[in-house]
């Protein structure tokens, strides 16, 4: 069988930024357009609406100076409206060459938001399709509503797309605007465009308001579109757009005629870059990119996993720059804990490694989060011996933070035998204890591993004495780790935490 090449477009900078609080900065737009064209390798991004801030045109003028630098000019769009010069104008001043137009596709739209004829909209398009051909600019068309058009006037869609295929534009874009096709849908109006319109290029456009968006999109793709639009962890209006990583995963696995120029590795590097610049958090549980999905829970898994991986798919974390690991929880058995131990170095008899699991699952039992970080502390506990030893401790520490001076820290540290004294500011009270310990460690010339996360969470509905849990994440010699402490004070927490590694380092 013969392969496609489905082309993929990334819509997170425009159609994504329409997530209700996301705004992108211009450096942030800048970065985010160069990751997905040279590290993720989407074909096209289309990154910005024209006409709408100041702010916006220089963003996309930053993208576009670099874009021509690096030869990848025609893989910058533009959403542009039928609205004479303007839109055009705009684009001049932008640098882009390639503008995604804003028709109306559907009666519906027409009638009531135009208040047009058709022959007078398409009137109006083609005079602006010959401007921008003048100005050297290509032209792809977006059918909005073209969903709704297709139930409720599909004449006027088809008389549209008459007139669309005796026009110099490269694409016909296909949106489901409020996410209301059904994957059979999708398949019946897709396949009768593709079939009557052998010579147009066909672009889905998926919204996720019914969770149906991947389904939509491998209908589509069946159905014989040409290209689908995408945006990095869903983004988008309401429900959302169709998810990148998903739908990379999807097709990659179960269309193997389709062939699609994405790198999976990159996926989940971009998904937490933009997970950062939005804002918005990623939920643990979301497909290929959440913290969670890759993690096994119950202990029979993680026992099925040893004996010649029972409990893998396809969906292999490796695929996408990621590793499995075994959550240690009441569900916990042997085989989780060995899975963990092993990654530590550490091996228990089986009477020690009972034990250790039990006081797992009563930690697990009491919503206690339990990381493999801490199972050297609970063997310690547990067994009740020396062989794993604290040789290092937070013995004193003096924090000041005062109006308009800068916070400092004075500590003492006890590595192995040696107490050691500094003192340090800082831009808070926990940057000057870090900036004391590293005095410290630089006299036994010793680098500290880089923090690379800092989460804090308290109960729901807590009281101002409640328990404050600090996560941190390290990076060292390449590896991540987390570490966690537990206390009423945020900074001692984070303290805490901080002595859990200096150890899991020693």
């Amino acid at each position: 069988m013969k392969s496609r090449y489905i082309e993929v477009m990334d819509t997170t900078l425009r159609d994504g930024e329409q997530t209700s609080g996301v705004s992108f900065s211009a450096s942030e737009k800048l970065a985010l357009a160069q990751l997905l064209l040279t590290e993720v390798k989407v074909d096209r991004v289309e990154v910005a609406s024209a006409r709408v801030s100041a702010g916006e045109l220089e963003a996309v003028q930053q993208i576009t100076r670099w874009a021509a630098d690096a030869g990848l000019l025609d893989k910058i769009e533009v959403l542009t409206f039928v609205d004479g010069d303007a839109s055009l104008d705009w684009m001049r001043a932008s640098g882009a060459k390639v503008m995604n137009l804003l028709t109306k596709g559907s009666m519906n739209h027409l009638t009531h938001q135009l208040k047009k004829k058709p022959a007078e909209h398409f009137a109006d398009i083609q005079n602006l399709i010959q401007k921008a051909q003048a100005s050297n600019l290509q032209v792809n068309v977006y059918l909005e509503d073209w969903s709704n058009g297709m139930r409720s006037s599909p004449d006027y869609v088809l008389q549209f797309l008459d007139f669309l295929q005796t026009q110099p534009i490269r694409r016909v874009l296909l949106p489901d605007t409020l996410g209301v096709l059904t994957p059979a849908d999708t398949y019946s109006f897709i396949d009768q465009l593709v079939t009557r319109y052998p010579g147009l290029h066909f672009d889905f456009h998926a919204h996720n308001d019914y969770d149906l968006s991947i389904a939509n999109v491998m209908e589509a793709i069946r159905a014989g579109a040409h290209g689908i639009h995408l945006t990095v962890n869903g983004l988008g209006e309401r429900a959302g757009n169709a998810p990148m990583a998903s739908a990379i995963a999807v097709l990659r696995d179960f269309m193997p005629d389709v062939t699609l120029g994405v790198v999976e590795q990159s996926l989940y590097q971009v998904s937490k870059i933009v997970e950062t610049f939005s804002g918005l958090r990623i939920p643990d549980n979301k497909p290929v990119v959440g913290d969670n999905v890759f993690t096994q829970t119950a202990g029979i898994h993680a026992d099925g996993d040893k004996k010649n991986n029972l409990y893998f798919n396809t969906l292999l974390p490796e695929r996408f720059g990621r590793q499995r690991s075994y959550a240690l929880g009441k569900m916990s058995g042997k085989a989780n804990i060995e899975n963990n131990l092993r990654e530590l170095g550490i091996q228990l008899s089986e009477e020690d490694l009972k034990k250790v699991t039990q006081r797992v699952i009563l930690l697990g039992d009491q919503k206690e989060v339990v990381t493999r970080e801490d199972l050297p502390y609970i063997i310690a506990d547990v067994l009740n011996t020396n062989a794993i030893a604290s040789r290092v401790e937070v013995l004193n520490y003096v924090l000041t933070h005062s109006k308009d001076l800068k916070p400092s820290a004075t500590l003492r540290v006890r590595i192995d035998e040696d107490q050691f004294e500094e003192n340090a500011q800082g831009d808070g009270q926990y940057d000057a204890f870090m900036n004391a310990l590293k005095k410290i460690y630089s006299k036994k010339k010793l680098v500290l591993p880089e923090l690379t996360d800092y989460a804090v969470r308290i109960p729901t509905g807590g009281r101002t004495d409640a328990l404050c849990e600090t996560i941190i994440t390290w990076k060292h010699k390449k590896r991540e780790f987390k570490t966690r402490g537990l206390d009423s004070d945020q900074t001692v927490s984070a303290i805490k935490a901080t002595q859990k590694m200096l150890n899991i380092l020693e």
